[in-house]
């Protein structure tokens, strides 16, 4: 029987299951006992470690971790390992493809944090995303962030996936910002495909984790070795968060997806309205631009096979000065000042405080699962608040 992805985030672990409890356990133990018949003992190199019976050492496999990739796996449509945090997944697939170029672009500043990291302990090049395809050269590698950090644009991940495969170099797609749900960068002809897992799968603020997948078996098997040595395994805590989280993923990410693109909308047709309505008039005193994956008309032919379900629910606002963007998360009640994305709560960071590199007017929104019309009437709020401030 062939299950949906809602199902299988439900499902696909039934088969761990060692006892009667419905809610999985929490494993807290970093070592396990051997059998205790020795024609039963297993060497490492034999053992099947899908199973509980198989664990060692936790930095090797434990149940929590096991359970969680189990559940991911076809969520993401490959098999795949989890790590510490997202940039210590990234940190891996650098280490283990050990590129001798990476094409990279705008995006998340911590991905060029480990890149430059790896570029001490190797020769990498780094070229620009839009590199022409002939600067690449076999065993290079395409970094591409889709939907990007900070602004929720998007980019056509086939077009990336031709460009590198026709020079004999990979694919490695960041869809932190397209989760699930949302996104299948397997489809469009990605090879390795990378996730924060703090931000959508687990979706309460209150976890790290990073994933890679890829179906390529050899690189599965070479990545995981790697990990045991790197030593950057999910906690056990964290792992079972996160068992906990992806059973409402679909739940959580179509509703907040749904609620950006309506607030998206509405602020879009605010500031490029040519009336002289109320909410119009507050909007275009305070924002400059708006950027978002449903914004990009012209790039709807694809970008509507690349995501069916929705656009992503980050979206980035240019206010008109930069004091605007530092006063105006003060001003609002149902969206935290805060870091990161993907909770079930709305945020809104002014990005400079944590980006150095990017526009200081630049207020990143991740959007929640609260009703959107609230999230509305906040934004309204604030806006008008600070309107009253400037002209004070």
């Amino acid at each position: 029987m062939k299950l949906t992805q809602a199902t299988q985030a439900i499902h696909a672990d039934d088969d761990l299951k060692a006892t009667s409890d419905v809610a999985p356990p929490l494993h807290v133990s970093t070592t396990f006992r051997y059998a205790g018949d020795p024609e039963d003992l297993v060497p490492i190199a034999h053992a099947d470690i899908s199973t509980n019976e198989a664990h060692v050492y936790s930095r090797h496999t434990a149940p929590s971790s096991t359970r969680l990739e189990t559940i991911l796996t076809p969520l993401l449509k490959a098999p795949c390992l989890t790590y510490a945090s997202g940039l210590a997944a990234l940190h891996a697939a650098y280490v283990y493809l050990n590129p001798g170029r990476v094409s990279i672009g705008e995006g998340y500043h911590g991905s060029h944090g480990v890149l430059a990291i790896h570029q001490k302990l190797s020769a990498t090049h780094i070229l620009p995303l839009h590199c022409p395809a002939s600067d690449l050269h076999p065993g290079d590698l395409i970094h591409l962030e889709t939907p990007l950090n900070p602004t929720g644009e998007a980019y056509n991940i086939a077009e990336y996936a031709d460009k590198a495969h026709s020079r004999g170099a990979m694919l490695l797609v960041d869809s932190t910002f397209g989760p699930p749900g949302l996104q299948d960068p397997f489809e469009w002809g990605a090879d390795i495909v990378m996730h924060s897992g703090t931000k959508y799968l687990g979706g309460h603020s209150d976890m790290l984790c990073g994933v890679l997948a890829t179906n390529r078996k050899e690189w599965l098997e070479g990545l995981r070795t790697e990990r045991m040595f790197l030593g950057s395994v999910m906690g056990n805590m964290e792992s079972w968060l996160g068992v906990r989280s992806l059973r409402t993923l679909e739940l959580r990410v179509k509703r907040q997806s749904e609620n950006a693109g309506k607030l998206v909308r509405w602020l879009d047709t605010c500031k490029n309205s040519d009336s002289e309505g109320e909410e119009a008039e507050v909007v275009k005193r305070v924002v400059e631009r708006i950027q978002h994956a449903s914004l990009q008309h012209e790039d709807m032919p694809w970008l509507k096979q690349q995501m069916p379900q929705g656009f992503g629910p980050v979206f980035a606002i240019w206010a008109k000065e930069e004091s605007m963007a530092r006063q105006l998360p003060s001003l609002l009640t149902l969206f935290h000042h805060a870091t990161s994305l993907g909770g079930v709560e709305s945020l809104i960071e002014w990005r400079s405080m944590s980006d150095a590199t990017v526009d200081s007017r630049v207020l990143r929104v991740s959007v929640g699962v609260e009703d959107w019309e609230d999230l509305k009437a906040d934004l309204m709020r604030g806006f008008k608040n600070l309107g009253r401030k400037q002209e004070a």
